[in-house]
């Protein structure tokens, strides 16, 4: 198990983000990697790249006396809950496989997203080569049990807790992009309204070509 930290960065984060895709740490969870490979990463949002479904979400994010009165969660098995998902696509639940002995690349963050009385959990996964976001989910717990309320699958996506509003990050590649030298990212703010998480703010990112990889022309001497 390996500790994530919330809060937002630019290129610097998961998502193979670690070269690309904004820092991810979201300010309001408190991160916890369970069994992953890789780490950082940026934002957290519903419906994240490719295949990205947007769940459930109520309006303005859960207000400080709300999140203090949140009840701490205990350790949870995100592994099975997303293999045990059936709104998890067979390509991610594919993916989803150990990279060292029964280390999975899986980022947990736990945090209050939903008004709930217990604390939300965000679930990244990951690929173990290069730590590439290939599914964000967010589930809410109901009764005991934790319910799917959010996904986003298109890869590279990462999502996060930032102040108690869902963001996804999302990277933008050009047909001669490297995956370790996107050309930007786009980052979506989610807020949890009347049952659902609704798009609120949205930010396009574009990367300098001249650091981070890029080739330049060499000055002349």
């Amino acid at each position: 198990m390996r500790g994530l930290n919330d809060g937002p960065g630019p290129r610097a984060g998961r998502v193979n983000v670690r070269a690309a895709v904004p820092a991810v740490a979201g300010a309001v969870a408190v991160a916890v990697l369970v069994s992953g490979c890789a780490a950082g990463g940026t934002g957290a949002r519903d419906e994240g790249p490719a295949r990205a479904d947007s769940s459930t979400a109520p309006d303005t994010g859960p207000s400080r006396s709300a999140a203090s009165s949140v009840k701490a969660p205990g350790r949870v098995d995100a592994v099975q809950l997303v293999k045990s998902d059936p709104q998890v696509s067979a390509e991610v639940k594919r993916e989803l496989k150990p990279c060292v002995a029964d280390e999975y690349p899986v980022d947990v963050s736990y945090g209050n997203l939903t008004s709930s009385s217990a604390e939300d959990l965000v679930v990244n996964v990951l690929t173990c080569g290069d730590a590439v976001g290939v599914g964000s989910y967010v589930y809410r717990e109901k009764d005991g049990r934790y319910q799917h309320v959010f996904k986003a699958e298109e890869p590279p996506v990462y999502a996060e807790i930032d102040r108690g509003d869902l963001v996804v990050t999302k990277q933008v590649y050009e047909k001669s992009d490297p995956v370790s030298n996107p050309s930007g990212d786009d980052v979506i703010t989610y807020r949890w309204s009347d049952g659902r998480f609704t798009e609120k703010y949205r930010t396009h990112n574009d990367y300098s070509k001249a650091v981070g990889g890029g080739s330049s022309p060499a000055p002349d001497s």
